[in-house]
């Protein structure tokens, strides 16, 4: 698989036309933000813990990073009503990572579709891995996001996951809570600047408070720099994580 998404990504990058389309996750949790039809997102973000692992490894040592290697596409050939399709390769998850494979889906409306006031609404799921309760997350969710002049981009929604993988530090389920999010482009400094704070709900694993930039290095790349705040460092075994995320967006010459 590993060496099937290299060879896609070569050959993307000999067809590239400058297509450029924001991500479909903020820092952490999932947007309201849908791939246009044809159009590849690529994406490889790296979480690294901030801090040393004294108390598990004993010797100061930092624990290793996890990776998500993703590829993601718009499949409705609709303005109105889109959706996208994408897998992801994770490692870095101990034993979960012998199931490395999990899905995603996502169909919604774009701002604006029926009036200057109507928001973006999103719903999707992500996570749905290929092991039962090892890997099958299967987290579903719902949100809908608004920009507001001068202040941006507003997502509020909810999500809901596996209650036997999502639990909090005592092994009690802690499946479902909200998700909130401020974007913003800021023209001010730069128009390829892009600054993001968002929030997943519960103490489980999915729990953070995410801050970033992002940089738009060309029309269809971005690099992401984000620190991660975990809503509960006595489950995940750190504080906080530093990340890293490239997206590349994918067009061949000839596809409408």
């Amino acid at each position: 698989m590993r060496k099937l998404i290299f060879a896609i990504l070569c050959v993307g990058l000999i067809f590239t036309n400058t297509v450029f389309a924001t991500a479909s996750t903020h820092i952490w949790a999932p947007s309201t933000d849908i791939q246009p039809f044809n159009l590849w997102h690529i994406t490889w973000d790296g979480y690294l813990p901030a801090q040393l692992d004294k108390d598990a490894q004993g010797n100061g040592t930092r624990l290793a990073p996890v990776t998500n290697l993703g590829i993601t596409t718009g499949i409705l050939p609709f303005q109105k009503v889109q959706m996208e399709l994408g897998i992801d390769h994770k490692a870095g998850l101990s034993t979960a990572d012998k199931y490395p494979m999990y899905v995603n889906a996502k169909v919604g409306i774009p701002e604006g579709t029926f009036g200057k006031h109507f928001p973006a609404i999103a719903a999707g799921g992500f996570d749905f891995g290929t092991k039962a309760d090892v890997t099958d997350y299967n987290v579903l969710y719902a949100k809908v996001a608004k920009t507001f002049p001068t202040i941006g981009k507003i997502s509020v929604g909810y999500f809901s996951g596996n209650k036997k993988l999502l639990l909090n530090k005592n092994g009690e389920k802690d499946n479902a809570g909200p998700m909130v999010a401020w974007e913003r482009t800021m023209p001010e400094i730069s128009d390829k600047l892009w600054l993001c704070v968002d929030y997943m709900g519960t103490k489980s694993a999915y729990g953070t408070l995410n801050l970033g930039f992002s940089w738009k290095c060309a029309d269809n790349i971005s690099i992401l720099c984000g620190y991660d705040i975990v809503n509960d460092k006595d489950l995940t075994g750190v504080e906080n994580c530093v990340t890293v995320q490239a997206d590349i967006d994918l067009r061949c010459f000839g596809c409408k």
